[in-house]
């Protein structure tokens, strides 16, 4: 891109208006950039819009009326798929774990042994809302064996945990570049896997000419080659989907992924050694490499410290957790360019300082020490 005067201010702006138009060739390199992140041979269809789009797209076009699904909730997003596998008509079988950790895989084969009939899991990688991760590859071998569908949300793990997505026997996967990627919120992608469309063109209830419709996309997208587009494609945001992955790959997946999972290790040490939080998520292997949650000390609402350590520094990706949790837990963002030691450290010094402002007592030292200690061993691996 050529750069231009911004008449409203005194800098250079990037040119994005008269771009030339986003070819197919170039759209289905995008994809194919993508299905390698995701390890997976299948087909993949960038979508155009946020990944609620083929979350939903998925649900809407796999589950037909009457079919018994099996949804499990970690966190807010997997409340989400159950209200949309109802309105599809299906029987909801809900397994819940505490937020404060994972489901298991001994927990889903149990499921799936008292309901035979469940053709259709649904599942989040990782919920950065409230921190924790689940163990897609155990699952995904239980799920495979009873041989029912698996759809996983994989928006905030993409990027920063391993994500084998054939290798797992993920279905149908979904993810978004906002996250670990650093890339865009307005483009999202799925793969999906030959039984899945099979499935898929089976359901008489799958939307068609719609938004929503997977289907459309394979008649008249990849049936076709992938030769001509059926509509305008995003520009900017497929472009930007592609900065994002191209990025990952210079750097390196292993990588990136080691960045994650040590600013998730020293945020997690140094708060344990700050005093006045301790992490939400109990276990460490139960922890989201993408974001920390933190519960805050009885009698302290987590929405007061919250605002206390944004006093301290503005710039740190501290916030409060919404609805329910508002009041006791705490959430530290450490994904894509957040994932970084620097980060991770004024995260904590603002913590000490809201902390110690409202009247806790804390040992910042001790937190800058077990937070340095633990970023250094989880890169030494």
């Amino acid at each position: 891109m050529t750069a231009v005067s911004d008449p409203t201010a005194n800098s250079v702006v990037p040119d994005l208006l008269d771009l030339p138009p986003l070819t197919a060739a170039h759209f289905a390199r995008i994809e194919d950039k993508v299905a390698a992140l995701l390890h997976t041979r299948c087909d993949v269809v960038a979508m155009q819009g946020e990944a609620l789009l083929p979350l939903e797209a998925c649900i809407r076009s796999a589950v037909r009326p009457g079919s018994t699904v099996l949804n499990i909730i970690t966190g807010p997003y997997g409340e989400t798929f159950g209200g949309w596998l109802r309105s599809c008509g299906a029987e909801v079988v809900t397994l819940t774990a505490p937020f404060t950790g994972a489901a298991g895989p001994q927990q889903v084969a149990d499921a799936l042994r008292k309901h035979p009939e469940i053709d259709f899991v649904s599942l989040v990688h990782a919920e950065a809302a409230t921190g924790n991760t689940n163990p897609v590859a155990e699952i995904g071998a239980v799920v495979r064996e009873h041989g029912a569908l698996l759809m996983l949300d994989a928006v905030a793990s993409v990027g920063a945990e391993p994500l084998l997505t054939d290798e797992w026997g993920v279905d149908l996967c979904v993810i978004g570049g906002q996250k670990a990627l650093a890339g865009p919120a307005g483009v999202s992608a799925v793969s999906v896997s030959a039984r899945a469309w099979e499935r898929i063109a089976a359901n008489e209830q799958a939307p068609r000419r719609s938004y929503l419709s997977l289907l459309d996309w394979k008649e008249r997208w990849i049936d076709g080659g992938r030769t001509a587009l059926p509509h305008a494609p995003a520009q900017l945001e497929m472009l930007a989907l592609e900065q994002a992955v191209d990025r990952v790959e210079a750097e390196g997946l292993a990588a990136v992924i080691t960045r994650h999972r040590a600013a998730s290790a020293a945020t997690r040490a140094g708060v344990q050694a700050l005093g006045g939080l301790a992490p939400y998520v109990v276990r460490d292997e139960d922890a989201a490499p993408a974001a920390t949650t933190l519960r805050a000390s009885e009698g302290v609402d987590a929405r007061e410290v919250v605002a206390a350590a944004l006093a301290v520094d503005a710039a740190v990706p501290v916030q409060a957790a919404a609805g329910a949790l508002a009041k006791e837990m705490i959430r530290v963002n450490h994904y894509g360019r957040a994932a970084d030691r620097a980060v991770v450290t004024a995260s904590l010094v603002a913590l000490a300082g809201g902390l110690r402002a409202l009247g806790v007592s804390v040992d910042a030292e001790a937190a800058a020490l077990a937070a340095g200690a633990a970023w250094d061993a989880a890169v030494a691996g």
